[in-house]
């Protein structure tokens, strides 16, 4: 492995499996994993070592909407199972990707999945003020059951009608690192923290339970970037560069920043919620707690970034 290899945790979004309304299928969505890994798996031949971590937005809806459909015949699946299934799922897409990928390869790197807990605090302010929107748009009567019948926070949408939120509290702690750290030692492409994890709590007797929640998936790949001592945490998302005054006449994009300015540019509310700003808030905290560099970028510009050719480098 050459002197420039580095350890690095690579967040893919989970909105980059769904082309568009036209190729939501579990087919459409390995093709589009297959896209992003010919886009990762250079990475592995210029010698890194990586963790690929992902969104589940919209696969975790889709169980949902199923499960409401079904709901007459058959249980509801608990969100904490939904994020389970999806990890799964996703994982499996993943490594089928990587493994076809590399078939003509002299030696294929293995890639495996583990399915990831997150321990959250259960007294994390964001349990008293539900905020994530899941699932698909209900009419009031059936809003009003939902929330009488499985308890439910249920919030009107601009005027599209009543969804579900949930809470969506800040990660504390990767419960599968050890699998996780064993599996690169031993030279593994591993597959974590999908969706940010599946939320856990520790309740009044001392047991790991399920939680209705959503963690932040930028966040939760963050916090493993830090438990690992990953050299790099690269954020792949839909733009090239990160951008100042977006979609605005006076847009400009930044190749560069240190923390200290990715601060002022937050302040100055350049950076929109549910998009942009997680990202860069992750970078920031990671690199605040001892992280080297954060990079964000497209996945198709993967190689190109990393050469420091295009992307947007966060640095301290």
């Amino acid at each position: 492995m050459s002197g420039d290899s580095k350890l690095i945790v690579l967040a893919v979004g989970g909105n980059s499996l769904i082309l568009d309304d036209k190729h939501q299928t579990v087919h459409d969505q390995y093709l589009s994993a297959l896209e992003t890994c010919k886009h990762v798996a250079p990475l592995l031949q210029q010698g890194h070592r990586l963790v690929i971590t992902h969104g589940n937005g919209p696969q975790v809806g889709f169980i949902l909407r199923r499960s409401e459909l079904a709901s007459k015949e058959l249980h509801m699946v608990p969100l904490d199972s939904c994020g389970a299934d999806t990890q799964g799922a996703i994982g499996y897409n993943i490594q089928q990707a990587m493994w076809n990928i590399m078939r003509d390869w002299p030696k294929k790197v293995p890639v495996a999945t583990v399915v990831t807990q997150v321990l959250v605090d259960r007294n994390d302010p964001a349990f008293k003020k539900p905020s994530k929107p899941i699932g698909t748009f209900m009419d009031k009567a059936t809003a009003d059951e939902r929330k009488a019948n499985e308890g439910w926070n249920v919030v009107e949408d601009a005027g599209r009608g009543y969804r579900r939120v949930v809470a969506s509290p800040l990660p504390k702690e990767v419960i599968e690192l050890n699998a996780i750290q064993k599996l690169l030692d031993h030279g593994f492409v591993v597959v974590a923290v999908g969706g940010g994890g599946i939320p856990v709590v520790i309740n009044e007797q001392g047991e790991l339970v399920g939680t209705d929640a959503v963690i932040d998936k930028d966040f939760a790949s963050g916090l493993l970037a830090n438990n690992i001592k990953a050299d790099l945490l690269i954020i792949s998302t839909a733009v090239e560069k990160v951008c100042i005054n977006f979609k605005k006449p006076d847009q400009k994009s930044i190749d560069k920043m240190t923390v200290a300015e990715a601060k002022k540019y937050i302040e100055a509310g350049h950076f929109a919620p549910g998009s942009m700003l997680p990202k860069v808030k992750a970078v920031v905290q990671y690199i605040e707690n001892g992280g080297q560099e954060g990079l964000i970028t497209d996945p198709p510009n993967l190689a190109r970034a990393l050469r420091g050719e295009t992307g947007t480098r966060i640095v301290p």
